[in-house]
């Protein structure tokens, strides 16, 4: 008897998915078919990163350790996957294959950023690091 009563629950659920599922999504032709002529004359196409996400390099170039760095090392149980900045995706190193794929994509602009910790490792009074300027031939 107790089943009965879930019966129009379920097909008020299944209605609701149904209704959502037919109205909320673009379809993939649509997505598919998106390029630079759907957008204005000028409109500047780019790409951006975060260092702590992108660089990688933890303890070369005379980096210092990042506020992201001392919490990730000692509360590991904090992030889902236990992951750190250590290496991430290694744009320190793989820059030039990182400039190439965003030539092959045909993208206008680049924002990277540069961890504060390269450039003032060990303090705000610390001077420039000058391994970090040649890095990135700034």
């Amino acid at each position: 008897m107790a089943f009965i009563g879930y019966v129009p629950f379920c097909l008020l659920a299944l209605l609701s998915s149904l209704i959502n599922f037919t109205t909320g999504v673009a379809p993939i032709s649509e997505i598919a078919s998106l390029n630079r002529n759907n957008f204005p004359t000028g409109f500047i196409f780019g790409t951006a990163s975060s260092a702590y996400q992108y660089e990688g390099a933890a303890n070369e170039g005379g980096r210092g350790p990042s506020i992201w760095d001392d919490f990730t090392h000692k509360y590991p149980d904090k992030i889902k996957d236990r992951s750190t900045g250590d290496v991430a995706v290694d744009s320190y190193h793989r820059y030039k294959e990182d400039v190439g794929i965003m030539k092959d994509m045909n993208l206008d602009a680049y924002r990277f950023s540069i961890s504060w910790s390269r450039i003032l490792p060990t303090s705000p009074q610390a001077d420039d690091n000058n391994k970090l300027i040649t890095h990135h031939h700034i």
